[in-house]
């Protein structure tokens, strides 16, 4: 850069400044303003071009900053290198996890089937609406023998196709456990309105113990233990019992089968109290340690080896990640005090608000993020396939293993934004994002006027409205278009009045949101791309900073010019101007004219 072009670059208010210095000495020292001498005159443009030269090189991108000074871009190499074993580590631990949820699902299946009475194929279709009621009693006759149907099947165990075992080493039947739970005192007399209630609530086990080749009956044998179940006062009740099976299905070439517990609870519940007492299953998986042959235990050691060290690579490698990114944030922050030191004392002004931001770098924060995420997940995933996990532990791993993922190709995201055409769609986001905030506030305002309204009114007459939660989800389906013949087919008719309303209310809420909503929507972000087409054409608006650093061709940035060393630091320059030794320990560490540390 020539001596012309750099004069060119320095603000008027510079040049004024530094022409008026002799004349005005006296003046500038009474105001407490920064002194500049005549003979210094040189060594101020040395400065602002040091300045300048360094500011240009923080904003470069990693293939900039090769050309400028052979730098090599370790933390784009690193992120490269991340991308590809973090997608791997949850390729492998998806397969791996849906293997598992499926196993136990079909496990709860076969379970429904073999212990719950008046269980058939049709329940286990999800559709919607759904094809069947719940599975419930309603008849005492119909409580015990649903406590009996599933005794029988927990005694008559080997006619099961599936290879279940008790909960012994021996295999020898364990006890089912049988569990109420009742309100402490809960009398009704409705044939005078009357009552007597204490809310408090109460329980008792016992055990479900019968005799070889013995019929099992449960009423018999509630009332010889000396229980009495009041089902006016009745909460729930409950039968607990745990069965062993091993997974072949999931065995490989390095993968041995996998073992496990479940723990079965039957739960009949009655918290409504409205006549219906719900018969649900529930099946509590644990993976267990197996005792197979020698080959299969080796084989196991070769498959947790290569996992563990998939994993210990990852945790690596996303720590590295996580310290190069705080590093270059926390010399950014450097950086920026001591520009704004600069712009004080150079210019006499404050740097703006959209400067000062010019030095957060959002997409290292980002990662930051994520590389946190998937170290957790990590070190969550590697007890999990120690089998020192609990049934939930997969649901959080899969939690931060999958919202780092996310995060970490979001990220990549920063490397296309380096070429224009795929640049357009971040900085339309970028421009689109306020105004889109704004406009979702008031938005959200409506809809929730919408959601309370129909749950409030509809809910008792439409199944699609009976909670809040999925009061929401079907307004947000019908502004998506989705199943809308459905949402005013399915309204009762039980209430004429109501069934008029759920119509005005319906159209209304699809008019508004799909013709206007919507489309005000989509005008938002239209115009935000709009405008950036526009920048593309004119120019973009700078801020202070911006128009200081200025722009740099290729051929300056391949030039060397960024290779040269000084006799002196940027830093001993700016103290020995400003008399200010506050940066000198800051600024040294990010580097002078005679550091071989770089800030990015």
């Amino acid at each position: 850069m020539s001596s012309s072009e750099e004069n060119e670059n320095i603000p008027s208010n510079f040049d004024d400044k530094t022409n008026t210095v002799g004349r005005d000495d006296n003046r500038e020292r009474e105001q407490g303003q920064s002194s500049w001498s005549a003979p210094n005159t040189s060594t101020l443009i040395q400065v602002e071009e040091k300045m300048r030269r360094k500011l240009q090189f923080f904003f470069m991108n990693p293939i900039e900053k090769w050309r400028a000074k052979r730098k090599f871009p370790y933390k784009f190499v690193v992120q490269v290198i991340k991308i590809v074993l973090v997608t791997l580590q949850l390729c492998l631990f998806a397969h791996n996890r849906y293997n598992h949820v499926n196993y136990t699902w079909d496990n709860r299946i076969s379970f429904s089937h073999l212990f719950l009475l008046g269980w058939d194929s049709t329940r286990e279709i999800n559709a919607y609406p759904p094809g069947a009621g719940p599975l419930a009693v309603y008849k005492v006759d119909e409580f015990y023998n649903a406590l009996d149907y599933a005794y029988t099947g927990y005694s008559n165990l080997s006619n099961a196709i599936g290879p279940y075992s008790y909960n012994n080493e021996d295999n020898n039947k364990t006890d089912p456990i049988f569990c109420t739970y009742y309100y402490k005192k809960g009398i009704i007399h409705g044939f005078n309105e009357s009552y007597e209630f204490n809310s408090e609530i109460v329980y008792s086990c016992v055990n479900f113990t019968n005799g070889e080749n013995q019929l099992f009956k449960s009423k018999e044998f509630i009332k010889n233990v000396g229980i009495e179940v009041n089902f006016a006062a009745l909460v729930r009740a409950e039968l607990l019992f745990s069965l062993k099976t091993i997974n072949f299905r999931a065995a490989g070439p390095i993968t041995p089968p996998d073992c496990y517990r479940f723990d079965i609870k039957i739960i009949f519940d009655n918290e409504d109290h409205d006549g219906q007492m719900s018969l649900i299953l529930d099946a509590e998986p644990f993976k267990l340690a197996c005792k197979g042959d020698k080959a299969y235990v080796t084989n196991n050691q070769i498959d947790q080896i290569l996992r563990s060290v998939l994993n210990i690579l990852v945790i690596f490698i996303c720590s590295i990640s996580l310290i190069l990114c705080s590093r270059a944030i926390y010399r950014a922050q450097l950086l920026k005090e001591l520009t704004v030191h600069f712009f004080h004392r150079a210019y006499n002004k404050e740097l703006s608000l959209d400067g000062r931001l010019e030095f957060l770098n959002i997409w290292y924060i980002m990662i930051i993020i994520n590389d946190f995420l998937i170290i957790m997940g990590s070190a969550i995933k590697e007890q999990i396939e120690r089998n020192q996990f609990t049934n939930d532990q997969w649901n959080v791993c899969s939690m931060f293993l999958g919202i780092g993922n996310l995060l970490v190709w979001f990220g990549v995201l920063r490397y296309l934004g380096f070429f224009k055409t795929y640049n357009v769609v971040i900085l339309t986001l970028k421009k689109a994002a306020p105004k889109i905030f704004r406009f979702s506030c008031c938005a959200l305002l409506l809809y929730a006027g919408f959601m309370f309204c129909g749950w409030l009114v509809l809910g008792p007459y439409h199944m699609k409205f009976r909670s809040l939660a999925t009061t929401s989800e079907c307004l947000f389906s019908l502004i998506n278009g989705d199943d809308m013949f459905a949402t005013f087919s399915i309204m009762s008719r039980k209430s004429p009045m109501l069934w008029w309303f759920s119509r005005v209310y319906l159209y209304s809420f699809i008019s508004l949101y799909i013709y206007v909503v919507l489309s005000l929507f989509i005008s938002v972000i239209m115009d935000a791309y709009d405008t950036i087409k526009q920048y593309y054409k004119e120019g973009f608006p700078k801020n202070d900073l911006q128009q200081f650093v200025g722009e740099i061709s290729i051929e300056e940035v391949s030039s060397g010019l960024y290779r040269t060393q000084s006799s002196s630091s940027l830093n001993e320059v700016m103290n020995s101007l400003f008399c200010c030794n506050f940066y000198r320990r800051a600024y040294s560490k990010i580097g002078g004219g005679n550091s071989s540390v770089n800030l990015l």
